[in-house]
């Protein structure tokens, strides 16, 4: 018997943003019923002009994947059930890892940062992620993209005005171990292994997230009795959360979502159908 989908949903902050980026999302899905937690992650529970200030930050910077992937096992653990994931970019990632745990009844990755193993030959993708990188530059101070880095990487196509705007309200310190760690077996998928319903969501004018990647990425999922779908959105760069765009994002999900529960709902309802046929 399947489980109905959980009204909780957790919503996984990404690299380089503020967990405030969630706001219109979780006030979006809250008014659908779902009852919707955002936790910053570790030593980021401030407003993203705050944690600039503080740059550089040494306990952003010592930051790791794994440290990141416990936080949010032991945040859902405290939870009274299995919650639905909803995780951008870094929070993408987690959401994969933490999925392959059975820690969720449901997942879906926006833009997802790639787990071990998956690459891409883009250039944009190399451009975008040399700086995060930190390579040749001490791991012990934190990272905060240049504007004309975030530009590129995750604004994209905006205009100046809205990309500024954006840059100053979401744009935050972020550690390199965090960026490096995914390039190791901290990010490693068991892509044969049973999961929960999971869900891609790529933008075909993502830069530092190729659309391509996030295609290699769910072609890489090979267990035949669960649920892996993808859908590429138009127009979408990586700031895909604040883009006017995000409301769209946003229903593709819930109705995503909708379809689980009805076919949930069908899969409990035969027991209880069989029992009143005899």
């Amino acid at each position: 018997m399947k489980t109905i989908p959980s009204p909780i949903i957790v919503f996984i902050t990404g690299a380089f943003v503020s967990s405030s980026c969630w706001d219109e999302w979780q006030t979006f899905f809250t008014s659908h019923g779902y009852r919707c937690l955002v936790p910053a992650w570790p030593r980021k529970d401030a407003t993203a002009p705050e944690l600039r200030r503080r740059q550089p930050d040494a306990h952003v910077a010592a930051t790791r994947l794994r440290q990141l992937t416990e936080y949010y096992a032991d945040f859902i653990a405290k939870l009274p059930e299995k919650p639905i994931l909803i995780g951008h970019s870094m929070g993408g990632l987690l959401t994969q890892l933490l999925l392959q745990r059975d820690l969720a009844v449901a997942g879906v990755a926006i833009h997802s940062v790639p787990p071990q193993g998956v690459i891409t030959f883009k250039w944009s993708f190399y451009r975008s992620v040399w700086g995060p990188l930190g390579y040749f530059t001490p791991v012990k101070r934190s990272f905060l993209m240049s504007f004309s880095q975030w530009q590129y990487a995750f604004t994209n196509g905006m205009p100046l005005a809205a990309q500024r705007a954006a840059y100053e309200q979401f744009a935050v310190p972020e550690s390199k171990h965090v960026s490096r760690d995914g390039l190791t077996s901290a990010a490693r998928i068991d892509f044969a292994r049973p999961h929960a319903p999971l869900l891609f969501l790529a933008g075909s004018t993502d830069h530092i997230i190729p659309a391509s990647l996030n295609y290699s990425n769910y072609r890489r999922y090979q267990h035949s009795g669960s649920v892996t779908a993808y859908r590429e959105l138009p127009g979408r760069n990586h700031f895909v959360l604040g883009q006017p765009t995000w409301r769209e994002d946003a229903l593709c999900v819930l109705a995503w979502l909708q379809q689980l529960l009805t076919v949930a709902g069908a899969a409990a309802s035969v027991p209880v159908l069989a029992e009143a046929g005899r």
